[in-house]
């Protein structure tokens, strides 16, 4: 039989959306586990997600993405130690798909069934919050002269990863550049990376200086990550 998933799912200030994502995603047959980490809300993030059935980690300050993801491994580590089952492969995805992360599906079957050690999520056109800017062609780029792979979304949170990739790719590189980073840690071990066509949406970066300012870390945070790899 294929090995059970885990969903980790980092979570900032997402009471309004978390619980739809929880229950989308603990529809989803291979999932029998989901662990939600409130990287350091303000509002009731933590309270949505235990009540929609989520086992929940708190940060009481905002830590990053990374952190969140890491903090959530580890959950899910325990949670195997406890009961004593098989490892988990893991999905980990955003907080703000509601009923999308549905669709999440196809994302686990390359990984289930042994084609992929890592899988990727590719959005339609207009459905990524990465949009084609900058950043995503900077990693673009990087990620092809640091391993020979084109990568088409780079940035895509959603993946999934099996006991090997994980083992690759941790500990994870700091901040917004745990995805990049993430990617060339996996291929450079010599492990299968496959992007996977998935009709899930959420919310994209604004243009206002929030966005903006968004976008200015994580170019700073991946630039960060692949050319510490560079020098490796």
């Amino acid at each position: 039989m294929s090995a059970p998933v885990a969903a980790v799912v980092p979570a900032k200030d997402e009471a309004a959306r978390v619980a739809a994502t929880v229950a989308a995603l603990r529809s989803l047959a291979p999932v029998d586990l989901v662990v939600v980490v409130d990287d350091g809300s303000t509002d009731g993030t933590h309270l949505a997600a235990a009540a929609a059935g989520a086992l929940v980690v708190r940060h009481h300050r905002n830590r990053g993405k990374a952190a969140a993801l890491t903090t959530g491994l580890l959950r899910v580590r325990e949670e195997e130690t406890r009961k004593g089952g098989p490892a988990h492969l893991l999905l980990f995805a955003d907080a703000d798909l509601e009923g999308s992360a549905s669709a999440l599906g196809p994302l686990l079957e390359p990984v289930r069934d042994g084609r992929a050690d890592l899988s990727v999520a590719n959005l339609p056109p207009g459905r990524s919050s990465q949009g084609g800017g900058r950043v995503v062609r900077y990693a673009q780029t990087r990620i092809a002269a640091l391993t020979g792979a084109q990568i088409t979304q780079p940035l895509n949170g959603m993946r999934c990863l099996d006991p090997s990739a994980v083992a690759a790719a941790t500990p994870f590189a700091p901040g917004w550049g745990v995805e990049a980073a993430m990617l060339v840690d996996v291929l450079r071990a010599g492990l299968r990376v496959v992007e996977v066509p998935v009709s899930i949406s959420h919310r994209r970066t604004g243009t206002d200086w929030r966005g903006q300012l968004h976008r200015a870390r994580q170019l700073r945070d991946v630039a960060l990550a692949l050319r510490a790899r560079r020098e490796r």
